[in-house]
């Protein structure tokens, strides 16, 4: 199976691109959110999931790790494919989808094109008590791109992970602490420092 691709740019499709890579050329399936930060002739490195069925082969791509974790979790909910998964990535960041969930905040999913009500309910429903997805872990560490780990969502779901982590010490329950760090970085922002979340978190929660 295909995991990771890195070659360039060839053409840039309605939700799809092909990728070069040592002249063959990778029809891979992407999200907008992919898309739009792609050039043709310009190298290109893509988190891969490979979907192998016995009528079809097909390439998800990604530019994080974290999305094409994302991008599965979402189907493992009952209504929810590939399209509905991409129109949720397209919307809202890992981060913000996150903390979507954690608040039930079902009027934010049901932004994404094509997701009415009832799904956006049942997938804030069905993830405000999971934790992340790991993504592929290697060593106990996530695996991401370069261009990936300087990415303010990567950024701003490490931050997030340690505020939870730091609540969770104090003595609050995981989800507890995933929704008054949901709320906190809500307020302030993705790019919150890890003291300024949790500072407003415990203010929110009036401790």
């Amino acid at each position: 199976m295909i995991g990771k691709l890195k070659g360039l740019v060839d053409t840039i499709g309605a939700g799809e691109m092909i990728l070069d890579v040592g002249g063959v050329g990778y029809l891979v399936q992407c999200g907008a959110r992919t898309l739009r930060n792609l050039n043709p002739g310009e190298s290109a490195q893509l988190h891969i999931e490979t979907i192998l069925r016995q009528d079809m082969l097909k390439l998800y791509g990604f530019s994080s790790e974290e999305e094409r974790a994302w991008f599965m979790r979402l189907q493992d909910i009952q209504g929810v494919g590939p399209k509905a998964a991409f129109a949720v990535l397209d919307t809202l960041s890992p981060m913000e989808l996150m903390n979507a969930a954690a608040l039930e905040d079902k009027a934010a999913i049901a932004r994404a094109q094509g997701v009415g009500p009832r799904i956006a309910a049942r997938i804030a429903g069905e993830l405000k008590d999971k934790p992340p997805p790991m993504g592929r872990a290697l060593g106990g560490v996530l695996q991401t791109s370069p261009e990936a780990a300087s990415n303010t969502s990567s950024s701003a779901l490490s931050v997030n992970a340690e505020a939870v982590s730091a609540l969770v010490n104090l003595g609050l329950t995981p989800m507890d602490a995933q929704r008054a760090v949901a709320g906190a970085m809500r307020t302030l922002g993705e790019g919150a420092s890890l003291d300024d979340l949790i500072r407003t978190a415990l203010k929110d929660m009036g401790k």
